[in-house]
């Protein structure tokens, strides 16, 4: 029962996550191939005004900015001196994607909380596997 109430609090947690961008701290890498299959441009800032906006955006989440007018949602990979850039159609797609790798998760966290509760069953409840399984029996 704890276990049930563990996995939804987790659930419930990654959805948190997602709805603020998708951020994880130790996926980056993930969300950039995300942020890139949503269509995402992704530009090496050469203005002093843009290094300034990439160097103070979170580093693993997804941002939106106001730039000379425009929204632009921004994925900073300030390592690489580069940022993931997207109009609202890419980040609406990223969500979508996002989403999409979050039920991934899920599914394969119940099939393997369905195997564990397999392996774990008790089978002696049904008397076992009787004696001799696997022998052969021999008629005459």
């Amino acid at each position: 029962m704890r276990f049930k109430t563990s996995l939804k609090s987790l659930a419930t947690a990654a959805l948190a996550m997602l709805i603020a961008g998708c951020a994880t701290s130790s996926r980056l890498e993930e969300h950039k191939t995300i942020a890139y299959s949503a269509g995402f441009k992704v530009i090496n800032p050469v203005k002093p005004d843009q290094v300034a906006i990439l160097s103070s955006l979170p580093k693993d989440k997804v941002t939106p900015i106001n730039y000379q007018g425009k929204t632009y949602y921004i994925l900073p990979d300030a390592e690489n001196n580069q940022a993931f850039v997207g109009g609202k159609m890419e980040f609406t797609t990223y969500q979508h994607l996002c989403m999409k790798k979050l039920r991934e998760e899920e599914r394969a966290a119940e099939q393997m909380d369905q195997a564990a509760a397999y392996h774990h069953m008790n089978w002696g409840a049904w008397g076992g596997w009787p004696m001799g399984y696997g022998r052969v029996i021999h008629y005459r």
